[in-house]
């Protein structure tokens, strides 16, 4: 095992204290798990199969790797190099998220640690084992080794290295090892806050190696894409691909926002050497030919190790605010889940005390509902289905509006036609017109005549015409109360979802809840056909007066349309409704003999036209009242106000033992979820108190030392980096109680008499040719809010001046 030393002036200057702080807090966070759950920032190193990865990681760390000819990487790698006053080498697993929780055990405990650098092949042989690859078992894992080496020259970077991408399967490796990698490499191009590492084989057309495709789909405008050339001494000098392969290193090919570089592999089929010997050679490779036109910030490890370095640190700063809030927001989801799972309950009394809380929150959320406080977060926005679904007045008020209105529309069962050229109506409705409705109640009064006079009617006869007419009022009013109860179901079933978890939710409303729904959807038929019968059944009653106003407003209609007729035949003319001269004399006799010729001499009819007027005038009151009922005895005091009282403290107090215990009794799944939840949220709370305590760092000073001449010299060509980036200063974070806990609160740190100031991160979106800057605006409440600035200096020079053409 050997190991060389670097030139670490560039990298002191690159980082302060505080950023070397950060690089550390960072990598302490992914060590405990936080990326199970969270995207962090990080640098990732993909390619082809044998595209020369491992060499790169190999070169950048200053560690030999034991890398073969004929061996690949088989599982992610994350490489950790800190600098430290003391040489070391820790190899860790974090096992994936699919493995059982036996095996994620059994994994987190492996843990090798070295003085030194000797013997670290055996240490990743161990883990290897450990994850169940070997020579003929499993071919791939997805599980993370984590390797941390440390030592006085070591820069600070994190690098995951990821296996190969496979072109096609072999009798080593599946057709699903080949879906494999590709997957796992796809999840972490994926994420957001990652940085990729594209290693492109000099030995291979680039054209055809998958890595390009693959980022390309990832990172579709190339700004966090930053390509690497390895093995370009494999290249015939003067030859066109060498050409080519230049052009690429120039960005002038595959153009990335972040550039390209250039490194040339240790040559391991001619034998072991030293990592030193494989810098100088190196550096003799890139300074003679076509390659000695390069800028020197864009071949040799050296000047890659700062690049990465920059980007590392920049892409932190850039990302450390959404960080916070995807930490924070996916924190208090946990803390919800948990509050719904409740304290662990072993005993009846536990049980029982668990149903109460829930009950009484039960309760209280149902009778908001019902009364239109719709304060608490559950109701979400209305403007969502699911908000809406869930303000429970609404949607019943709603409901009996399009009642109202269909039993209004549709409710009759014979329609009468203004006119007859008005036939369209619905198709349960039967189309009639006045004179054809009074032919048919003729015929229906000649069959049911009692001892009434000729000219009247017998009253049985508006009995017999009214229960015809009201005939579709049961299907309607069915139709809306399932329509209702549906609605209160779906609101009760999100309810009890809110108040309890999972498994405890369901039982409870299977148990409890659903069964209480059966009857009220039993009680709420009874009560509507109770209304329905007086109707269906009995003789019209009102004591209502809008009954004979109706009756005399349909006679009035009646014969003003007969006197509007007879004066326009008299007069000659269309209309009443304008004004007419007159030229002869006016017979008022016969006029006045015309008037009273419209009483009807046929006492049938007349009857007839009594009886449908009757009729007519009772449904429009009967209708009013019927609809009143439903809302009012079968939807409000049937439905609405049983809905809070369906389950209650006192229904979970009297509730017999065994069924509290099948309730509320844990299973061990809510055991297993309680403790992933608890541990998730430990994680995430020192995630965020972590990141916070950094949040006002200072980005890359682009004026120092090394970093400024690594990244300046790429001008001429097309190239790409990042600006520098701030954040507010004076933000800082309560000191947490103990070690284990967050600090309770957080909050920046203002002048006196300022009421309040807010900062805001604004990441603009780069013109072609532009690299990212992130800047930050401070607004405060005094007399006068300041204007936007950079919260710390940009620099004098950009880090890459030239533009890129993307």
């Amino acid at each position: 095992m050997t190991f060389t030393q670097f030139k670490t002036e560039a990298l002191e200057g690159l980082c302060t204290q505080e950023q070397l702080d950060l690089l550390d807090s960072i990598d302490t966070l992914r060590s405990q798990g936080i990326s199970h759950y969270v995207s962090l920032p990080q640098i990732i190193v993909c390619g082809d199969q044998s595209s020369g990865k491992s060499s790169v990681l190999e070169a950048i760390s200053g560690v030999s790797f034991p890398v073969k000819s004929n061996l690949c990487t088989r599982f992610p790698t994350e490489l950790v190099l800190r600098k430290n006053s003391q040489v070391g080498v820790r190899v860790s697993i974090v096992p994936h998220q699919s493995r059982s929780e036996a095996e994620q055990h059994s994994l987190s405990s492996f843990c090798e640690q070295l003085d030194g650098f000797n013997g670290l092949a055996d240490l990743i042989d161990n883990a290897k084992a450990a994850m169940g690859i070997s020579t003929h078992g499993k071919a791939f894992s997805n599980d993370l080794l984590r390797v941390e080496v440390s030592g006085p020259d070591r820069p600070h970077l994190t690098i995951v290295d990821l296996p190969g991408l496979i072109h096609s399967e072999t009798r080593q490796q599946s057709a699903a090892d080949v879906q494999l990698v590709q997957d796992v490499v796809q999840s972490y191009m994926r994420e957001p806050r990652s940085v990729i590492l594209a290693v492109v084989s000099a030995k291979n057309d680039f054209a055809n190696q998958i890595v390009l495709r693959l980022a390309r789909d990832a990172d579709p405008s190339g700004v966090r894409t930053l390509g690497v050339i390895s093995k370009p001494d494999v290249l015939v000098p003067g030859s066109e691909s060498e050409a080519s392969f230049v052009s690429l290193a120039k960005n002038q090919e595959v153009e990335f926002r972040l550039g390209w570089h250039v490194l040339k592999n240790m040559d391991s089929e001619k034998g072991q050497s030293s990592l030193l010997d494989r810098n100088t050679q190196e550096c003799e490779f890139f300074s003679q030919g076509i390659w000695e036109e390069l800028p020197r910030s864009l071949v040799g490890v050296d000047s890659l190790r700062t690049r990465l370095s920059g980007l590392l640190l920049g892409q932190i700063a850039i990302e450390l605010p959404s960080l916070i809030e995807e930490i924070n927001t996916k924190a208090n989801s946990c803390r919800v889940q948990l509050q719904k799972l409740g304290n662990p309950r072993a005993t009846v009394d536990e049980q029982r005390s668990y149903l109460l809380h829930i009950s009484q929150a039960f309760q209280s959320l149902v009778k908001a509902a019902v009364d239109g406080t719709y304060n608490d977060p559950f109701f979400e926005d209305a403007k969502t289905n699911t908000g809406y679904q869930r303000r429970i007045r609404a949607v019943v008020q709603n409901l009996n509006e399009q009642f109202t209105k269909k039993i209004s529309l549709r409710g009759h069962l014979r329609h009468v036609l203004e006119n007859e050229d008005q036939r369209s109506v619905s198709k349960h409705q039967i189309p009639i017109t006045r004179n054809e409705y009074v032919q048919h109640i003729e015929i229906l009064l000649k069959r049911t005549r009692g001892r009434e006079l000729p000219g009247t009617f017998n009253p049985l006869i508006v009995k017999d015409l009214f229960q015809e007419q009201c005939g579709p009022w049961e299907d309607i009013t069915q139709s809306h109360i399932a329509a209702t109860w549906v609605a209160a179901r779906d609101f009760l079933q999100q309810a009890v979802c809110y108040v309890a978890d999972g498994t405890t939710s369901k039982t409870i409303f299977n148990k409890v809840v659903s069964p209480a729904l059966g009857n009220l959807r039993r009680t709420l038929e009874r009560r509507s056909e109770e209304f329905l019968i007086p109707h269906q059944r009995g003789h019209p009653i009102t004591y209502n007066h809008y009954f004979t106003e109706a009756l005399q407003e349909t006679r009035t209609n009646r014969q003003k349309e007969a006197f509007r007729e007879t004066l326009q035949s008299y007069f000659g003319v269309d209309t009443l409704s304008t004004s007419h001269t007159v030229q002869h004399t006016i017979n008022l006799q016969g006029l006045y003999n015309s008037l009273l010729r419209e009483t009807i001499p046929d006492m049938t009819r007349f009857a007839s036209e009594e009886a449908l007027d009757c009729m007519l005038a009772y449904y429009k009151v009967a209708l009013k009242r019927f609809v009143d009922d439903i809302a009012t005895e079968v939807i409000e005091v049937k439905l609405l106000s049983a809905l809070p009282a369906l389950f209650t403290p006192i229904t979970a107090f009297e509730m017999e033992k065994d069924l509290v215990t099948e309730i509320a009794g844990e299973s061990g799944e809510s055991q297993s979820l309680r403790e992933q939840l608890t541990k998730k949220l430990w994680i995430l709370t020192k995630g965020s108190d972590t990141c916070r305590r950094f949040v006002g760092i200072r980005g890359l000073d682009s004026d120092v030392g090394a970093g400024a001449q690594v990244l300046h010299d790429q001008e001429a060509l097309s190239e790409s980096s990042f600006s520098s980036i701030g954040l507010p200063e004076g933000v800082v974070a309560s000191e947490p109680e103990s070690e284990n806990e967050p600090p309770r609160s957080y909050s920046p740190t203002v002048p006196e008499q300022t009421v309040e100031t807010e900062y805001a991160i604004e990441q603009h979106t780069p013109e072609p040719g532009q690299l990212p800057k992130v800047f930050v605006f401070s607004t405060s409440s005094k007399k006068s809010k300041k204007k936007g600035k950079l919260a710390s200096k940009l620099p004098s020079t950009p880090l890459y001046e030239d533009p890129v053409k993307f």
